[in-house]
């Protein structure tokens, strides 16, 4: 699979793609490790600061069919450049805030819009239209790798920064790395021309943004995946948010919770690169029914298993595999549905959903402590609609994918 993208131009864009995808991706994923530390600092309780983290989940997915729709009419460049800085801004304000509205600001609000705005959505469609069809599966899962990497890489750093200068000098590094990525954007967009504001669209006829939005949101299977991304969402949400919070309930040290998300990080690399690979052999209903199918069972054996480092580290290592390796499928049943002209803001709208449930994943993780005192309801919850969501993948109309023609 991974020949498509041996020409070094492909390459370059594809790497400079995942690179800027590791650095929002990698400081947005990390916040979770901020609760305990904002909250003994500020006085403001977890369910504030879970709330603010929540509002963030919403609003990086809302930014993503707006930025994504910028982007597809007159080009990604301002867009990427514009969500480093917000994102960079949002981050070095947070040690200033000292009220619940503050942190709504400063992480649920400009921190979200600008990890948003340089994340999937812009990323992905800015590669997918630069690049040979053959191509795009292959490059999809090395993009997207890139964030797994970030996580990986980052969520260590990261709790390092906090126990050697204080959680507020930790914020203001992440600002700084991620200012660092502003160079990348020029290697993915050179060259760039703003789109035309007229394409083919939906069906081979002349549509705009609105037109391709109103007939997706008629497609039943884009509903269906949609439904599905809800879960993705909520689980993802809820661990990067409350991992920590679990872990310190364990009574184990704050850096389990720490390489337990670089773990997620680093078994997502291999995941993602899998499910690039998949798609261009299965259908992606098949790869994503599977992928949630697994996250039941696992969460399953955790709850019945000791709550050990060893236990958290396999965890975390199993649901890493799938962890944001429902991205590439997802992406290319969207692209298979409605083809790329607006793959950013069609895809951008499931991202819109993923965030909604990521919403409710983080602000009732908060409620769950702090009502009954453990997120065992919340394990419940997650175990029950990551089966849903296998189930709900499969009446996707898909076409099956042709295999390449061998000699």
């Amino acid at each position: 699979m991974f020949h498509a993208l041996r020409k070094p131009d492909i390459l370059a864009l594809t790497l400079a793609a995942a690179s800027i995808l590791m650095v929002t991706m990698g400081a947005r994923q990390s916040l979770g490790l901020f609760v305990n530390p904002l909250n003994a600092a500020t006085g403001l309780s977890i369910t504030t600061i879970s709330l603010a983290l929540a509002i963030g989940q919403f609003t990086w997915g809302a930014i993503q069919p707006v930025a994504g729709a910028f982007a597809d009419r007159y080009g990604s460049r301002a867009v990427l450049i514009g969500g480093l800085l917000v994102m960079a801004l949002g981050s070095a304000l947070t040690p200033f805030m000292q009220s619940g509205f503050g942190i709504i600001v400063s992480l649920g609000l400009l921190s979200a819009i600008g990890s948003g705005a340089g994340s999937f959505s812009v990323l992905i469609g800015a590669a997918a239209q630069r690049l040979p069809p053959d191509a795009r599966g292959a490059a999809s899962g090395v993009i997207n790798a890139g964030g797994s990497f970030g996580q990986f890489v980052f969520a260590p750093i990261m709790q390092k920064l906090i126990q050697a200068l204080g959680w507020t000098a930790a914020l203001w590094s992440m600002a700084l790395m991620i200012l660092a990525a502003l160079p990348l954007v020029g290697k993915l967009t050179r060259n760039e021309r703003a789109p035309s504001r007229s394409a083919p669209g939906v069906q081979g006829q002349e549509a705009g943004v609105l037109k391709a939005v109103g007939a997706s949101l008629r497609d039943p299977s884009y509903l269906l995946l949609h439904a599905g991304f809800f879960t993705c969402g909520f689980h993802i949400a809820f661990l990067v948010t409350h991992l920590p919070g679990e872990v310190q309930l364990c009574g184990l040290p704050a850096s389990v919770a720490s390489w337990s998300l670089a773990i997620i990080g680093l078994a997502n690399i291999f995941g993602s690169l899998y499910a690039g690979w998949c798609v261009s052999r299965y259908r992606s209903k098949w790869v994503l029914a599977i992928m949630y199918g697994s996250r039941a069972l696992l969460i399953g054996w955790y709850m019945l298993m000791p709550k050990t480092e060893l236990v958290y580290y396999v965890f975390a290592a199993g649901l890493g595999f799938t962890w944001l390796a429902t991205v590439p499928p997802t992406a290319a049943i969207v692209s298979k549905l409605f083809g790329v002209r607006y793959l950013a803001t069609l895809f951008g709208l499931t991202l819109l959903s993923h965030q909604t449930g990521g919403f409710l994943g983080a602000y009732l993780g908060g409620l769950a402590i702090t009502h009954f005192g453990d997120f065992s309801w919340m394990w419940y919850a997650d175990m029950a609609l990551a089966a849903l969501a296998a189930a709900v993948n499969l009446p996707i109309r898909e076409a099956p994918v042709l295999k390449p023609l061998t000699a």
